[in-house]
């Protein structure tokens, strides 16, 4: 068997990537408050459900999420190894900030909200303390993000630069530039420790 180690042997250059990501299922022991927030949040609508199943999709796949009730489950605390968060992309600045005056209204606010630098990103949490991320992304291509990685700035500061989504979303609709609204403020709260999530 090769090496897990080392992905550049040649049977590990014949690895297939997958073609999508099709969904993820979660197991919550709050089974129709999970299913009612993820309705909400995603504006999902249920191609399957039984009273301990729910399968749950915003686009053209017939679900993104299922979530399946299982009774005597524990609350996460935080402590254990597994999945950190899941990450979704909006279309621009304007929907990321209008979806979240449209949660905010709903009672529902990001934990955290950061510009990572490639994106500018609200931190959910949904019912079981799960993790979402939606984001825009901040430069036209893969390649321009990808280079912001190598920049002096993500170097000294590889999480991002805290902002008010509140404030920003209020520049965008004043008429600022969304462009110049995406880019990374060289200074605010920064590092591990402002991590809310």
């Amino acid at each position: 068997m090769a090496s897990l180690a080392d992905p550049e042997t040649a049977i590990a250059a014949k690895i297939i990537p997958p073609a999508k990501l099709a969904h993820f299922v979660l197991r919550t022991f709050r089974f129709e408050e999970m299913v009612s927030w993820y309705k909400l949040v995603m504006h999902a609508k249920p191609a399957y459900e039984n009273p301990g199943l729910s399968f749950l999709s915003y686009d053209e796949e017939h679900h993104r999420i299922a979530i399946v009730a299982i009774p005597g489950l524990q609350e996460q605390d935080g402590t254990d190894v597994g999945l950190h968060h899941i990450a979704f992309s909006y279309n621009s600045l304007h929907d990321l900030l209008d979806n979240y005056a449209q949660l905010k209204a709903l009672g529902i606010v990001p934990a955290w909200s950061i510009n990572h630098g490639p994106t500018t990103s609200l931190y959910y949490r949904d019912p079981d303390g799960n993790h979402l991320e939606f984001q825009v992304e901040n430069f036209d291509t893969v390649e321009e993000s990808t280079e912001f990685f190598f920049t002096e700035a993500f170097e000294i500061n590889p999480i991002g630069v805290e902002f008010d989504p509140d404030v920003l979303r209020e520049r965008l609709l004043a008429g600022d530039d969304e462009a110049e609204l995406k880019k990374r403020p060289p200074s605010g709260p920064v590092g591990l420790e402002s991590v809310k999530i």
